[in-house]
């Protein structure tokens, strides 16, 4: 995998690009684009990355980021196995700043939708309420008529803008206008998302970036915003979240199963990062 910058010539000339995926793994790489991208998951499971930010995803995750942004939606394990087939269906619906017409968003009448423009530069998640009732509209729009899609994506920008119920994601602004490193990156992520269930020292992975630790440390802090120790917490901590709500394991078989070999740390990260125990968390659920 590799951090790339996506431009590829059949999205050049079109201001309004919709694709449906029915296929795990939503992306093949950590990436970013000029265009601005609203994900709608209907169908699949697991971890995305959006700038610095780190988080499971699930039916009904909507997030809207912006151009440049690194991202990538990465489904669950279980559904690369032969032995199982799970359902994937995602819109990803991608535009350009004047889709609708040079100058829109300038236009008093449409602040709010240049508001939620200029939030997407740090992705923005939507809460399960609005990615409810914008489900019909989300799934349908790649069988309209091209007048008919600007419209409807005019309508839901419009809907989300107006909508309290949104995370902002990335902490920091870490849009990407070069792709030096980008080989490199993109590898360790790879590299973090394979193997966060087993052992995983700094050695291990800053030989995978072909790096000495410190010089490693240096470079995946400027390239992430946070430590390689804290990225990995949040990997494995995000998917200690999604088997403790979908699965039936014991707390400890799940913090064996993330990578951790103490329960006592475990449940640390977890409150740290999550904000409750993990018991706490199963049970408000």
């Amino acid at each position: 995998m590799k951090l790339v910058l996506k431009n590829t010539v059949g999205y050049v000339d079109e201001r309004i690009q919709i694709t449906k995926k029915e296929v795990p793994c939503l992306d093949s790489s950590w990436h970013y684009h000029a265009q601005y991208e609203l994900l709608y998951v209907s169908k699949g499971s697991g971890i995305r990355f959006v700038g610095d930010s780190v988080s499971q995803f699930s039916p009904g995750d909507l997030v809207l980021v912006g151009p440049y942004l690194p991202h990538l939606w990465r489904n669950d394990p279980s559904y690369y196995q032969a032995s199982g087939e799970k359902d994937v269906m995602a819109m990803v619906l991608k535009f350009t700043p004047h889709f609708i017409g040079e100058g829109t968003f300038e236009l008093p009448e449409f602040s709010e939708v240049a508001r939620l423009l200029e939030e997407s530069k740090y992705g923005v998640c939507f809460g399960q309420g609005i990615s409810e009732r914008l489900h019909d509209e989300l799934v349908g729009i790649a069988e309209l008529p091209p007048p008919i899609k600007s419209i409807r994506l005019l309508d839901i920008l419009a809907r989300l803008s107006m909508t309290a119920d949104k995370t902002v994601l990335s902490s920091t602004d870490m849009r990407q206008y070069t792709t030096e490193n980008s080989q490199r990156i993109d590898t360790v992520l790879k590299f973090i998302s394979d193997n966060y269930a087993s052992y995983i020292g700094l050695q291990d992975v800053a030989d995978v970036a072909c790096m000495t630790t410190n010089s490693f440390c240096r470079f995946f802090k400027r390239m992430t915003n946070k430590s390689f120790t804290q990225f990995l917490n949040e990997v494995r901590i995000r998917n200690a979240s999604r088997l403790l709500v979908q699965e039936d394991y014991s707390v400890s078989e799940v913090c064996y199963m993330v990578g951790y070999n103490s329960i006592t740390n475990f449940n640390r990260q977890f409150k740290q990062i999550m904000g409750k125990t993990p018991n706490s968390y199963r049970q408000d659920l």
